[in-house]
């Protein structure tokens, strides 16, 4: 009997077995499996900054544009200022009454450093406010008036020679007494001075 005769061309078996798992290893004519990125470089992972990516200059997320910086506090406090202004009359005059005591003489450009002094420290802290530069004005021209008082207590405390405490204290009405007397156009015009100059440094450092 005759051996069946194969059918010429027989069809080749298109996919090999697989090999470690892999249905496509081993495929004639079949690309080879992807082995990189298909999508190409990634971007880097994150580091815990979430804007660390960001361009120097860009705002901050959300639209928020750049941190809030808060504006300076205004400076319109009228009763710290009027304090302000009390208190640097007061340092001011004694300081002009031991300048003219120690000369035995006023100095205008001592009462117009008053004055401005006044004005300058009292409008740094309450603004050009009306009130303000009133007060300063007025506590310039008080000032100015204690520190002739001052002065003349020195040398009236030098002359005597006594204490000048026990003539503030003892002879006060003495004092008050002697500059009603000394006053003249000059006296009254250093205590303008120190009015005008206390409006000036208002308005300076306004």
């Amino acid at each position: 009997m005759s051996q069946p005769v194969q059918p010429p061309n027989q069809p080749q078996q298109s996919y090999g077995q697989p090999v470690d798992g892999n249905p496509y290893a081993g495929g004639p004519g079949q690309p080879a499996a992807p082995t990189g990125n298909p999508y190409g470089q990634q971007p880097p992972a994150p580091t815990g900054n979430p804007f660390a990516g960001q361009q120097p200059g860009q705002g901050a997320p959300f639209g928020g544009g750049a941190p809030f910086t808060p504006a300076p506090p205004a400076r319109n406090n009228v009763l710290l200022g009027v304090a302000v202004a009390l208190g640097a009359a007061i340092v001011a005059g004694i300081l002009y009454g031991v300048i003219a005591g120690s000369i035995e003489r006023e100095v205008g450009y001592a009462a117009v450093g008053v004055g401005f002094l006044v004005g300058f420290a009292a409008s740094k802290v309450g603004g050009s406010n009306p009130a303000v530069i009133a007060a300063s004005a007025v506590f310039s021209i008080g000032a100015v008036y204690v520190g002739q008082l001052v002065g003349i207590s020195m040398i009236l405390a030098d002359v005597a020679q006594i204490p000048f405490s026990e003539v503030v204290g003892d002879h006060f009405d003495a004092v008050t007494k002697a500059w009603s007397q000394e006053a003249d156009f000059m006296t009254y015009l250093f205590l303008g001075l120190g009015a005008v100059a206390a409006v000036g440094g208002a308005k300076k450092a306004g």
